[in-house]
């Protein structure tokens, strides 16, 4: 398994994978939602807001994760967003996520970002480190449908202090529809 961090040549390929991965696990609206949602974070997040990692087997693309910037208003930390993740349907349950989510997390500590944050399932994302936080320790951009589903930790070693004001997402994520 490879792991790498430069996407532009293969943007369609991964907005392909965001497509067939969603479409296989919730229906053919979702995966449509999500491969635009990749499409828009591809065009629209200025590299500095933006890092992406794939997995690649014998040069087949398996998986891809995608982290942004989290602003909060009156914190000086460096916060970014893990969303969206997706995992080749035909490869899943095999351990490919969890890598790239290990492997994802330990770069974006070493290039300064102090806390990751994610939407998404508890069960899953606290195999690698996550845990849940409510709207007090750290505002979401939108409305959350699924409280318990807010999740974060720190990459700088130290606890998790509350993230201080209100929060805003890059423009691709600011929509209630992924929230």
């Amino acid at each position: 398994m490879e792991f790498l961090s430069e996407y532009r040549g293969s943007t369609r390929e991964i907005i392909s994978l965001f497509r067939a991965a969603f479409a296989a696990s919730e229906g053919d609206a979702e995966g449509e939602l999500r491969a635009g949602l990749v499409r828009d974070i591809f065009a629209k997040t200025p590299d500095q807001d933006l890092f992406v990692y794939s997995a690649r087997d014998s040069g087949t693309l398996t998986g891809c994760i995608i982290f942004s910037r989290l602003r909060y208003e009156q914190d000086s930390r460096t916060v970014f967003l893990l969303s969206p993740v997706a995992v080749s349907p035909g490869r899943q349950r095999q351990g490919i996520g969890q890598a790239l989510l290990k492997h994802g997390l330990s770069r974006i500590g070493k290039e300064g970002v102090d806390v990751a944050v994610t939407y998404g399932d508890p069960a899953y994302y606290s195999k690698v480190g996550f845990r849940q936080i409510t709207g007090a320790q750290a505002a979401a951009p939108m409305p959350l449908r699924f409280p318990d589903g807010w999740l974060a930790q720190p990459l700088n070693g130290e606890e998790l202090a509350p993230l201080r004001g209100p929060s805003s997402c890059i423009e691709a994520l600011n929509d209630p529809v992924y929230w």
